[in-house]
Parts: C-alpha cells; sequence; structure tokens
C-alpha cells in the first residue's frame, strides 16, 4: 500500500487534519489514508458530565467511518511499528504501508495494567473512572450509591489528557451528594501526584477556594499504585518519602496512568520519554522532516487536551502542504490550551494559556470566575463546534 500521506490516528486531530489538507490541497484526495483500529469515534469532553449524570454517555458516540472527509481512505487496523528510515509501518496482520509524508496523531495510551488491582476492580463496587466509555456509567451509579465514608479522586504521576478531568467530576459529585443529604456523612479526598490544584497561578486560586467551599481534602505528590478492593482500600505512594499510605474507600474514581503508544515509544520518532519529538513552534520531527506529530502523542510542553488539538491541526496541516512544496513553515502553534474546569452543576471556570502557562483569554471578562455562561458553552455549544466544526476543518 502506497499513499502521498498517512496519518496515523484517527481522533479530532487525525480527523482535523486530514480535512484540512483536503481542502487545502484537492489534489491529495484518494492519496492520504487515516490507520486507526477504532469503530466508534468519541467525543470524550463530555464524559466528565456524563459520570455525574448530567448528560448520556450516547450523544457521546458517532460510526468512525461516518466522519472520514471525503477523498480520504481509513484503514480499520492497528499499528504495530514504524520503521521512519524506510518511510513505512506496519499494521493489522502484516499490512506494509509506504508514505511521502506522516502526520502522527496516534493520542495517548492508556495503561490500566500499571496500577495493581485495577483492571480487577474498575466499574463495580465503588471504583469508577470517566476516562473510558465502559465505565462511565459506574461513575454516576457510584455517585448515586454513596452513603458516607471516602470518597476519593485519584491524578496519576504521568501526563495525561484532560488534566483537569481527574478534579472536576469530584466537585460534581460533591454538588450530588449534597443534593442527596449525604455530604456530611463522608469525606471528599483530592489525592494527587502533582504538588499543586492546578499549574496556572490564576486559575489556582480560584480553585483553591473551590476546595476550602467544599470541604475537601487534598494529598499532594500521592500516587495510587494499587487498589485492594476487597478491603476497600486505595494504596499510595508519596512521591517525596517513597512510603505507601493506606486510605479506606467507599468511593474511588480512579484516573490511570498514561504513556506514548508503545509502537511510537519504541520507534525512531520518540523522544527519551516515549513521546513524538517535534518543533514545539512548527511540529515538524526533530529527526525526520517529512514527519509531523500532533495532540497528545507529541512531545509539547503544554496540556492535552482537545482545546490544543484545534490549534495544531491548522498549523500541521498548513505546515505539511508548505514542505510539500518546498516552502518555508511559516504556521506557528504558541502552546495555546484550554481547560474549562466545571466547579459544580452550571459552574464552570474557562481556563485558557499558552506555553509557560501564560494566560490567554478569548472573552473580555476575568475567566477565573465560576460561571454559568461558561457552563453552558462547554455543555451545548463545545460539542456542535467539534462535529460540526473543527472534524470538518473549518474551525
Amino acid at each position: 500500500m502506497n499513499y502521498k500521506v498517512v496519518i496515523v490516528g484517527g481522533g479530532s486531530v487525525g480527523i482535523s487534519v486530514a480535512a484540512r489538507l483536503v481542502k487545502g490541497e484537492p489534489d491529495l484526495k484518494a492519496k492520504i489514508l487515516i490507520v486507526d483500529p477504532a469503530k466508534k469515534h468519541y467525543y470524550q469532553p463530555l464524559w466528565t458530565l456524563a459520570g455525574a449524570g448530567a448528560v448520556k454517555k450516547e450523544v457521546t458516540v458517532k460510526d468512525q467511518q461516518s466522519l472520514i472527509p471525503d477523498g480520504v481512505e481509513l484503514l480499520q487496523e492497528a499499528v504495530t511499528s514504524i520503521d521512519a528510515d524506510s518511510n513505512s509501518l506496519s499494521a493489522g496482520n502484516g499490512i506494509k504501508i509506504h508514505y511521502d509524508f506522516l502526520v502522527m496523531a496516534a493520542g495517548i495510551q492508556i495503561n490500566w495494567e500499571k496500577i495493581k488491582g485495577l483492571k480487577e476492580s474498575i466499574g463495580r463496587d465503588g471504583v469508577c473512572s470517566n476516562y473510558s466509555y465502559d465505565y462511565v456509567d459506574s461513575t454516576w451509579e457510584s455517585i448515586q450509591n454513596f452513603k458516607g465514608g471516602n470518597a476519593i479522586f485519584t491524578h496519576p504521576n504521568t501526563p495525561i489528557k484532560c488534566g483537569g478531568a481527574p478534579q472536576k467530576i469530584m466537585y460534581l459529585a460533591d454538588d450530588a451528594f449534597r443534593k442527596a443529604g449525604v455530604r456530611e456523612t463522608g469525606e471528599i479526598i483530592f489525592a494527587s501526584a502533582s504538588d499543586s490544584i492546578f499549574a496556572v497561578k490564576k486559575y489556582a486560586n480560584t480553585l483553591e477556594q473551590v476546595i476550602t467551599r467544599k470541604g475537601i481534602a487534598t494529598k499532594y505528590k500521592m500516587n495510587l499504585i494499587e487498589v485492594d478492593s476487597a478491603n476497600k482500600l486505595a494504596v499510595f505512594e508519596d512521591s517525596g518519602t517513597g512510603q505507601t499510605e493506606k486510605i479506606p474507600y467507599s468511593m474511588l474514581h480512579v484516573v490511570p496512568p498514561m504513556s506514548a503508544p508503545d509502537f511510537i515509544a519504541e520507534s525512531q520518532l520518540a523522544d527519551a520519554g516515549g513521546w513524538v519529538d517535534v518543533d514545539s513552534k512548527t511540529l515538524q520531527s526533530k529527526k525526520y522532516p517529512n514527519v509531523f506529530g500532533v495532540g497528545d502523542c507529541a512531545n509539547l510542553p503544554t496540556s492535552k487536551t482537545g482545546a490544543a488539538i484545534r490549534k495544531q491541526a491548522p498549523v500541521a496541516a498548513g505546515n505539511l502542504l508548505s514542505f510539500m512544496k518546498n516552502q518555508p513553515l511559516k504556521l506557528s502553534y504558541d502552546g495555546y490550551t484550554s481547560c474549562p474546569l466545571i466547579t459544580g452543576y452550571n459552574k464552570l471556570v474557562l481556563a485558557e494559556f499558552l506555553y509557560e502557562n501564560k494566560p490567554a483569554e478569548t472573552f473580555p471578562f476575568d475567566q477565573s470566575k465560576e460561571r454559568y455562561s461558561m457552563y453552558l458553552l462547554k455543555k451545548n455549544i463545545l460539542p456542535v463546534m467539534y462535529w460540526k466544526g473543527m472534524l470538518k476543518g473549518i474551525m
């Protein structure tokens, strides 16, 4: 199989880049291949609200094939290896694909097995996670079934997609507990491997106030390493001392550790951490100029969010088209990302920032304040922008 452009990954960024390429250069039609094994495509930002009972998870899913741009082919197989020296990759059961240009948009790998006991306990008896379509219903069930004890919400010691999601569901759970009259019978604990609530001080100040208002206990530099479901104990390791602590739970919302996909980490494209090694502005590979890396799988020093992808896709597509024509790469990504921090039902802080955690806000008001209007943006407007705009390469 030979293609002008191969895109590894059919998630939000892979489809968006493909759409922009065929719009920018119609001659590329029938010359672009997306490789991704997924049969379904998910709008994952709504899983927080699905886990809190505010939306049905079914509204977050569409058939993958229905979203592929006209003139782009889809191979529903998993990439197994990449040989950048020979401009080729392998997929499925021995399928060999050759490319002239490669876009790495493979997303992030979720490693459920890295926490002892998690795979055996996830989705039942109070152990839940919003990081999977299969388990998101268990979060809402766990919230509804909570009658007291400890409700623990974790954040791992690895990069993750949507860095605010571990705490957003916690604030919604607090609201739900209060409405059900069970908040005073238990304690909410945020056990995070990070050393603070949020990296950008402007928004962290607001979140500290939210934590105080809601009476949430914080345990920083604490990384979940085991779920002892038989005894309903969460086992954490202190990143500073290396000591372990066992905390009983009634509800345990787990954010599993994540990494670059194995086939990337094992390839010539990877940096020391396993991520696609790219220029932080042009998104071009530092080692192979005919390769561009974009989205969660790239080693960009910014949060891994859908909003970041929305800004990266036009840069990657535009610079790739320029490179094909032997023109200078004029487009530059400034590190923009956004994290819509839900702080309760009908409340949201819209964090927006650039590289080096510099705030860069869209609206003419202080976005560090909790607002109902921003909650409506998150719930009702951003999904439409995603399906109707971003995936079609026009937003």
